[in-house]
């Protein structure tokens, strides 16, 4: 490895996380101490709901599946890779995260097109929500290719990207490994920690508050 990749490695896999986690706390409860009434998701429903409904419905469905399964995999790990031990599971676990990334896709591209088209809701998008989609536009497409480009990602997540994570978690950062993994598959970390840090400036808040 020469200097400059190990330079970028430690700041991407090893400094980034932690400024990106120190912004998302610290940011989040000042913006809830002194702007409470922001804590929405600023819905554009009642400009206009028809496309609105079926962008809303595949992107929800289908991120609260693709992010719960990566939640599952960092915190049983062993569990996924006993799971993963019989082909035809690891085949269905596979599948599915594909399908419900895709689903995600899918609603988050109508929701997009939505604000292009529909005049009322493009006005009232700012260019910070226009920097967060494109932010989930590249990971959805990111997490989409690494599954088709690098197949068996619940296996090789839970052996070598959940220890990693964890070892952030405990304050003892180990990037031997992360540094090892293809492009494609730093790019969808590293832009993961990019969303963290942009969170508590977005209208993605609302997650933290009962609806």
């Amino acid at each position: 490895m020469n200097s400059t990749s190990h330079y970028f490695d430690q700041l991407f896999f090893n400094g980034l996380p932690y400024m990106a986690f120190f912004m998302f706390f610290v940011m989040t409860i000042q913006r809830y101490r002194s702007r409470k009434f922001t804590y929405s998701s600023l819905s554009s429903q009642f400009l206009e709901n028809k496309q609105h409904f079926w962008g809303l419905v595949p992107l929800h469905y289908g991120i609260l599946v693709v992010i719960g399964g990566h939640i599952v995999a960092f915190l049983i790990p062993r569990g996924i890779l006993l799971w993963n031990s019989h082909p035809l599971r690891l085949y269905i676990l596979e599948a599915t995260a594909l399908i419900f990334g895709i689903l995600t896709l899918v609603g988050l591209s109508a929701a997009v097109i939505r604000r292009f088209t529909v005049t009322k809701v493009r006005i009232v998008t700012s260019p910070v929500d226009w920097l967060l989609f494109g932010l989930l536009l590249l990971q959805v497409i990111g997490g989409i290719a690494v599954a088709l480009f690098h197949p068996w990602g619940s296996s090789w997540f839970a052996s070598s990207a959940a220890p990693y994570f964890w070892s952030l978690l405990t304050l003892n950062p180990d990037i031997s490994y992360v540094t090892p993994m293809p492009w494609l598959v730093k790019l969808h970390i590293i832009n993961a920690y990019l969303l963290i840090l942009l969170f508590p400036f977005t209208r993605l808040v609302h997650v933290l508050v009962v609806p």
